[in-house]
This record gives C-alpha cells, structure tokens and sequence, in this order.
C-alpha cells in the first residue's frame, strides 16, 4: 500500500554533510522541486553548541544503547548534524584506498574508483573553501584548492623538505582568508567547537537550502519508516510532537549517520546480510615527540601537516595503512625552561576493515532504540598498531628526536562511524550500489559514511560529501 498524506518529489531523513550535500546538488538540478526534510534534532545556535558541548553529546549517546559503553561513539543531533562538531579536516582519500582487494589482496574493492570521484571533491571543497596544499599531496587534481594553505610548523617544514612527496599541509575547511559567511581561522586550536565560527558548518554556508521555496523543514522528526512495497519506496512514517504522521515522495534519501541508517532499515523491513554488519571507525593513536632545538606550535591552525610515509607499500598486504597528523596546539607545551616548543604532537590514524561481529541492530527492550556492539577491531589493524614504535621514529627521521612517546591504547573515538550499509555491485554482499540507490527498493538512496565499504585512515566527511553530490546527480540524469 502506497503511504498516506502529501506527496513530495524528495523525502530526506536526516541534515548533516551527507543528506545537505545530496540537497544542495538535487535543488541544483531540479530547482522547482517539492522537498520535505526532516530532522530529528533542534536548531542549535552556533553559541549553543559551544556553551552546552556536553549536554548535545549526552543527547546524542541518549538516542541509542550502547552494549560496549567503553568505545564511544561521536555525533550531533541538531539541524546541521556532525557539521557543528567537527575539527574540519579533508584530506581525500587516495586512489589505493579504493582499491584495497585488488592491489593488496585485503577486505573489498569500492565499486567506483577514485576517478570517478575525483570531480565531485573538486566541487565539495569549493563549497567548503578548503584550504589545501598548491603543491604535493597524493590525490591527482584537477583543480587547484579553493584556499591557500595553513601556515606549516617549524617541524612540519623539516619532514615536508626531507620527503616532500610524503608531508605536506592538512587540508581543511577552516579558511586562510574570509568568505562570503565566514572569518578567517582564528589558530586557537579549539576547532570542534570553532570560536569564531570559521570552519564550515552546514548552518553558515547551507542554512539556506533548508529556506528554499519549495523545502519543508520538519524539525524534532522521528522517523519509524519507509514504507515500501513491491520494490518500490511510497514514503515514511515518522512521530512529531507525539503525533504520528506520514509522508508520499517519489524518492526517499536517508542520510542519517551510521548507527541510524541501518536502525531505519531493519525497522522498515529492509534487513540483509549487511545491513548493520561491520560497524567500524578508525583507529587514532596520540604520540609526543620530544625535540633537540626545533620549536614545534608555529603553525596557523590546529591540525598544519599531514604525512603518508606509513600510508601506502608492500606492508598493506598485512597490517593497516597509517596517516599522521600534525598538531599546533600549545596546550601541549613542554615543561623545561627554554625548551617551552621544543616538542611535536602528532595523531596516527590507521584504517580499520568491517568486522561482522560489530554490528547495530534493534534493541530488544526498546526496538525504538539502535543497539551497537564493538567487539573488536581487526588484526590487520592491531597489527598496524603494534609496528607503530618502529615505524614511528622511522617516519620522523628527519627530525632530531630525543623521545617519542606512544599512548597506551587508541583514542576511544575518532567520531567517524561507518560502514553499516556498504555499497557494491552484488546484493549478496552490499546494500545499495554505486550510485547509493538500494539493490531492493531503487528509489530508496542511503547516504554517508554508512555506505563505505571499507575504513580508509582519511577522515570521511570530503568523501560522503562528495559521493552525496554525485548520488543526486545520477540520480537525476
């Protein structure tokens, strides 16, 4: 039966960088379109989010029962999702990260190839204004960045020259110079909760789509689910204010997060093999390096440099692929008079491959609820993990090292879930295609990170912004 109440040419669940990017392209492409969105969350000011961090995050680990408290998991439940709390780095991801079953024999392939996104990163980070690197990096282009680069470290500077091939400046969206909606980037280093509302978010650069003529914004919209039949999405069902309501459209996109997805899913009738299997995020290690008269904390922005020497090579047949990322901020200043700088901090982040035993299901007692298990990580990433005392010192060669220190055990959260819904070209083995359309329900699209098939170490965002533009755009060719 086809689902009740108005009919729209688009149904969105959800407002982060996935479903905003999949909206801003779609209104591109069909300017006169009727569009209801609707969003779980509340409008939270800018102000707000940085005044009451705490009280969003509890809300956030509210929304869902979490079976292993002792790995975390990030987001935002606000209009502009996760966009309100990230640090804003946007590294793409390199061509071999599509490629992991082909060259190295491990995990799966992506079922398109970094070419086949490499236009629509382009156009993700104009809207963006990424600031990146004019020369350097490992992502083939062809378009310079928007913005020019951060200012490099002292440190950042020795590693870039030493293997420039391997070092250069982090991209990201905290601006070397003013845009239309936003100031420069202020170097304080508090970026997930920018003081001076720098970094992108979708609310100061894509509140906007949400005030177009033909959108509905429903906000404090809990969506139960897609009602389909025969293949074929007629519309949600969602509660607003205790009340029940339903929705027709033409095409449904859900681009909630990847706990979310697949909860919706499940609920709708749409399990599978896959669905909610493989919950994984990357694996971030803190390190300290203690320096012999270099002064480190020179850059302009929080995170300056990003090297590739435990990224790519032979050892990715075995063990996990490694980014490092530079850090700037001087709360890490070292203890000794006249060597307050003389100390580098970075963060290691190694791939993870989707382990079926870490997975989002319904919650027995509140079906109302996702229920997320971690049970581990993978040994391909544990093995990383383990070289790291090694490979560390060996990356940062061309420093003069007195001391590297290695935290104990990764980060509890890196804030980046995914992989619950992955995309490929057999429906034994994905949920959706390509093209992020469902393998059952072809106008039923499922957008974000829930959709990659594999944890590249590269921070996510860029990427699901990018595959959300070229989702809308096949969608409508």
């Amino acid at each position: 039966m086809r689902a009740q109440g108005p009919t729209y040419d688009l149904i969105l669940v959800g407002s982060s960088f996935a479903a905003s990017f999949f909206l801003r392209k779609f209104l591109a492409l069909r300017p006169a379109a009727r569009v209801l969105v609707l969003e779980r969350g509340a409008e939270v000011t800018h102000a707000d989010h940085g005044r009451f961090a705490g009280r969003h995050n509890a809300a956030a680990a509210g929304a869902f029962v979490n079976s292993t408290p002792e790995k975390r998991w990030l987001f935002r439940l606000a209009l502009g999702g996760t966009s309100n709390l990230w640090s804003a780095c946007t590294p793409r991801l390199t061509p071999e990260d599509f490629e992991l079953r082909r060259r190295y024999g491990v995990a799966a392939d992506w079922p398109l190839a970094y070419d086949d996104l490499e236009r629509y990163y382009g156009e993700a980070e104009e809207i963006m204004a990424v600031s990146g690197p004019q020369r350097g990096g490992p992502w083939p282009r062809s378009r310079p960045y928007p913005q020019p680069p951060h200012r490099l470290s002292d440190p950042d500077m020795r590693l870039k020259a030493a293997a420039p091939s391997l070092w250069c400046e982090q991209p990201c969206a905290r601006p070397t110079r003013p845009t239309r909606q936003r100031p420069a980037c202020c170097a304080t280093g508090s970026c997930p909760q920018c003081p001076v509302d720098s970094k992108f978010t979708v609310m100061n650069e894509l509140r906007t789509l949400y005030a177009a003529g033909g959108v509905e914004l429903r906000l404090g919209a809990h969506v139960r689910e897609v009602e389909h039949t025969g293949g074929v999405a007629g519309g949600v069902r969602w509660t607003e204010d205790g009340r029940e309501q339903r929705a027709r459209g033409d095409v449904v996109a859900i681009g909630a997060n990847a706990i979310f997805n697949p909860h919706l899913l499940i609920r709708s009738g749409l399990d599978g093999p896959e669905v909610g299997r493989g919950l994984v995020e990357q694996a971030g290690i803190e390190a300290t390096v203690e320096l012999d008269g270099v002064d480190g904390f020179g850059g302009s922005t929080l995170v300056t440099a990003i090297g590739y020497p435990l990224h790519d090579g032979p050892h990715r047949k075995t063990r996990a692929a490694a980014l490092i990322e530079s850090h700037n901020t001087p709360i890490f200043l070292r203890n000794e008079r006249g060597r307050w700088r003389q100390r580098l901090r970075v963060k290691v982040i190694f791939e993870d491959l989707r382990q079926p035993a870490n997975r989002v299901t319904l919650d027995p007692g509140d079906p109302d609820r996702p229920r997320v298990t971690f049970a581990s990580r993978s040994a391909y990433t544990l093995a990383g993990i383990a070289s790291l005392p090694d490979a560390l010192p060996r990356a940062l060669a061309a420093l003069p090292i007195e001391k590297v220190t290695i935290a104990a055990a990764p980060n509890p959260t890196e804030g980046h879930v995914q992989c619950t819904t992955p995309m490929g070209d057999d429906p034994g083995t994905s949920v959706v295609d390509r093209d992020q359309r469902h393998h059952r329900v072809r106008n039923l699209l499922v957008l974000g990170a829930s959709v990659f098939p594999t944890c590249p170490p590269g921070n996510p965002s860029l990427t699901l912004s990018a595959l959300s533009l070229r989702a809308a755009e096949r969608l409508l060719a």
